[in-house]
């Protein structure tokens, strides 16, 4: 369901971004953001999505709301993938914030003799999505993130053997997620460019629930969202729309 702005959105004419969480938790945190923003009429609008958790349903979910928009003539200008995450350590510390600067699905290809083989070097598909580089820069400035890899997963690594398979395979992770490809592969096939933002509740490797601070990462993603709109208000979607489509050889 859009939360719309109407209930507390920042609404203006110009730059339209859909924000897609998995839960409803993160994206209230999310639209927290705004709440103070009601009433005004300055750019940037967001919609925000609980679009389901994984890559599969945060695909359908975000390619449906890119659809309707399309078909109703105000279609999104920017895509933004966000939540709470597991964080590689020491890399990323619980607490930290993760801007993607590549969007690398970790576990879509095939187990051989040898090792992990990315479907890529199968001959299909692509593994990663790269957001636009001067946005990732300026909102890592205006809110003190740490820009890396976002690796999207189907299982949630719990085991330190698979933390450090991960890290090896995709030294420039900083974070864990089971979304952000999903909603990338939405976003390019319809041409618009996609963010992940992501709020390091634990870390990756041996699951201990009782050491999350998931209160303290949705904190730090309201906090961050905040800061995006005035980043959005000096940025032309329409000069980095192409800036970065997928990359089929990562």
């Amino acid at each position: 369901m859009v939360v719309p702005a109407e209930e507390g959105l920042l609404t203006i004419s110009g730059v339209r971004v859909l924000v897609a969480t998995a839960v409803p938790a993160e994206r209230d945190a999310v639209a927290q953001a705004f709440d103070s923003a009601e009433g005004n009429t300055t750019d940037p609008t967001f919609d925000v999505i609980a679009a389901g958790v994984g890559p599969a349903a945060s695909a359908a979910a975000v390619a449906s709301a890119l659809t309707a928009a399309a078909l109703s003539g105000t279609p999104y200008d920017l895509v933004v993938s966000a939540g709470i995450a597991g964080g590689f350590q020491p890399q990323a510390p619980v607490g930290s914030l993760v801007v993607a600067d590549e969007i690398t699905v970790a576990d879509l290809g095939a187990e051989t003799p040898d090792g992990f083989v990315p479907v890529t070097a199968l001959g299909f598909g692509a593994v990663t999505h790269r957001p636009p580089e001067s946005l990732v820069r300026d909102l890592t400035v205006a809110t003190g993130a740490l820009p890396g890899a976002v690796l999207t997963v189907s299982t949630v690594t719990g085991s330190a053997e698979r933390a450090a398979e991960l890290g090896a395979r995709h030294p420039g992770a900083l974070a864990e997620a089971m979304e952000g490809f999903g909603v990338a592969e939405a976003a390019a096939a319809h041409g618009v460019p996609v963010l992940e933002i992501r709020a390091v509740s634990n870390p990756v490797g041996p699951r201990d629930r009782a050491a999350w601070r998931i209160g303290d990462a949705l904190t730090a993603l309201t906090d961050a969202f905040g800061k995006l709109a005035p980043v959005l208000e000096s940025w032309n979607p329409h000069e980095h729309r192409h800036e970065h489509p997928r990359d089929p050889a990562s």
